[in-house]
């Protein structure tokens, strides 16, 4: 396992960026020309690592780097691969839903969404019946976790549905992929986006499409962008490795460690399991201390974890999550549209010992806001109500 940076680097419990190893961050500490055969073989070797960790074929799948936040490389798919006469169906079920429908809409791409409650999973059957009554949508896009709540989304269920009726399948995995194993056949993605600094544990920089080579072969001409043209960066990289406007190459040298720190780790398996077990002591010491999660058991992820607002009059979130940052752990407010609650991320260079530790500043922090009396009350009324089992 690798160390722990040295100073005073808050813990990051959101959705990321998120805390880095030392040796990440120390990765960085080079400079390298985008042009160099060095970093043409290091980029290289991170395009083949991807494809493994995604447990895909190179002769089946591009791993394209996109510069810029995720975003960059969701409005990359968006605008280069959906055509002239086709249109998008977008399922909403939470903030980033929502987002990729303001793509399509600012690029004047016809879009439809289905919409849900930030409570529920879209129905794959919703999906078949759209598809077959509407013709003209040929691309279907989800949020696999869809971290305005942390909901996981059933992308193997939806994929299969969008397989069928002949489209395409876009998936955004920007806080999912390298912490949730992810068969990209059996879900038959064309295209997956994930981030380099969310659970890759890299730095911000880039976003990553795993693109199908034969979806991606049929886009050429068709990108409404001249730097986002997700076509023409793959067969770029294809040809000689480079890119073709400048890279982060102090990021992608990170990523590369941070790739290798994955391997190490021992996988997707490994991280998923550190991450899993961060989930369930963060769960039970909230509990514990009286907060209640936003989502019921069946559609919680591992990812990050929304809790309601306690009902008492001494709580601020920007009053909570001010003392706690004082104390070392960084929080995010909530996205969820109807309720007040806030989100913990349970992913990044976080162990077992950072979420006791930040289980502890809440404590405190609860006690300096006088609602340790609120929390006893609402844990015994919890065990009160609890069922009995004989």
């Amino acid at each position: 396992m690798t160390a722990s940076a040295p100073g005073k680097d808050k813990l990051l419990f959101t959705p990321g960026p998120l805390t880095t190893s030392y040796t990440v961050k120390q990765a960085m500490l080079r400079d390298l020309g985008s042009r160099d055969t060095e970093f043409i073989d290091l980029v290289r070797d991170i395009r083949a690592r991807l494809l493994e960790v995604a447990g895909v074929s190179p002769g089946r799948f591009h791993a394209v780097i996109m510069q810029g936040s995720g975003t960059f490389a969701l409005e990359s798919v968006v605008s280069s691969t959906v055509p002239r006469d086709g249109g998008i169906l977008v399922l909403v079920n939470g903030a980033y839903g929502r987002r990729i429908a303001d793509i399509a809409r600012v690029l004047a791409i016809p879009c439809r969404c289905l919409e849900y409650p930030e409570t529920r999973c879209p129905d794959p059957g919703d999906v078949a019946r759209v598809l077959e009554a509407d013709p003209g949508i040929t691309h279907v896009a989800v949020i696999h976790c869809e971290t305005t709540t942390g909901i996981v989304n059933p992308i193997e269920a939806i994929g299969r549905v969008v397989a069928e009726r002949g489209r395409t399948f876009f998936v955004d995995a920007m806080s999912s992929f390298g912490g949730i194993p992810i068969d990209l056949e059996a879900c038959r993605i064309d295209y997956l986006v994930t981030s380099a600094n969310k659970c890759l544990e890299g730095v911000p920089g880039f976003g990553i499409v795993l693109a199908r080579r034969s979806s991606l072969a049929e886009t050429r001409g068709l990108a409404r962008s001249l730097s986002l043209d997700l076509w023409a960066q793959a067969e770029r990289l294809e040809a000689d490795g480079q890119f073709r406007f400048t890279p982060p190459t102090h990021a992608l040298v990170a990523f590369r460690r941070a790739l290798v720190e994955l391997e190490c780790e021992g996988g997707v398996p490994a991280r998923a399991a550190r991450y899993r077990r961060n989930h369930e002591l963060l769960l039970e010491g909230m509990t514990a201390l009286g907060f209640e999660p936003y989502l019921a058991p069946e559609h919680r992820g591992y990812i990050i974890t929304s809790f309601k607002y306690p009902d008492h009059p001494g709580f601020s979130f920007e009053t909570f999550s001010e003392r706690l940052r004082r104390r070392g752990h960084v929080i995010y407010p909530g996205k969820v549209s109807r309720a007040a609650c806030f989100r913990i991320g349970h992913i990044g260079h976080v162990f077992s010992h950072d979420v006791m530790s930040l289980l502890a500043a809440i404590g405190e922090v609860l006690e300096g806001l006088g609602i340790s009396a609120y929390r006893d009350r609402a844990v015994r009324q919890r065990t009160a109500t609890r069922p009995e089992v004989s």
